[in-house]
């Protein structure tokens, strides 16, 4: 029996990087380029680069990270969707997915992976994104069933408030601006990050207080600063 031929580089199916650590995307790429169906095709490091390459390359899969180094993973895969609704979209983050997952999928994304697992949960995930399903861990599916059942939508266990939980009445967009704020970076920063204006920024602090019965600034940089330190604590960062 003569073994099976490899697939023509045109018939593999091409990925495009997004992430913005060199040393990892060389090292994924690397990987995914044994696997005989899978080509990387190109890597970007940021929201516009990355839209640039999608429209440049014409991927079937773009593997993203959440934390970039210009702009944010959530609103990409959001306009990944709608500028190339045919492209599918992975996430591989070392976020945690109870957490993030189902915000990516609702923008658009088809799977979730976190960065601490091991190489072949990655791969199967691929494989089932490219085979046209959705891929999840179980302790994402368990988390989302379980609120389902009890008709709660925050996840919080009844008279219960969690770090997770409140974090759920925000926006991606304001949980991306607390999340930077947790990390130590001040409005103009964060503004810079997310090309957005002060100003905007400002009122999504404004919103999160709000939303969070939070007095000022200082409690505000408090929280995000704690659940920081507990989503890290959480993925064993």
């Amino acid at each position: 029996m003569h073994p099976s031929p490899e697939p023509a580089e045109s018939e593999k199916k091409r990925v495009l990087l997004v992430d913005d650590h060199p040393i990892l995307r060389q090292g994924l790429a690397n990987v995914l380029n044994t696997q005989s169906h899978l080509t990387v095709c190109g890597e970007a490091h940021g929201r516009i680069d990355a839209l640039a390459a999608a429209e440049r390359l014409r991927p079937d899969l773009a593997l993203v990270d959440l934390s970039l180094r210009t702009g944010d993973g959530i609103e990409l895969i959001k306009d990944l969707r709608v500028r190339h609704p045919q492209l599918l979209t992975l996430v591989l983050s070392m976020h945690d997915e109870t957490i993030y997952a189902e915000r990516a999928l609702r923008a658009g994304a088809r799977g979730y992976v976190m960065k601490q697992e091991k190489l072949d949960r990655l791969l199967l995930a691929i494989g089932r994104v490219l085979a046209g399903a959705i891929y999840v861990s179980d302790q994402v599916t368990a988390h989302a069933v379980q609120r389902l059942a009890s008709g709660n939508v925050s996840g919080a266990e009844e008279g219960e408030e969690t770090a997770d939980s409140y974090v759920g009445r925000l926006t991606d967009r304001e949980l991306q601006v607390f999340r930077l704020i947790g990390q130590g970076l001040g409005t103009r920063l964060i503004a810079e990050n997310l090309h957005l204006s002060r100003k905007t920024i400002e009122s999504h602090r404004e919103h999160i207080k709000a939303k969070l019965g939070l007095r000022d600034g200082s409690q505000l940089i408090q929280r995000a600063i704690q659940w920081a330190r507990h989503s890290s604590d959480a993925v064993g960062i």
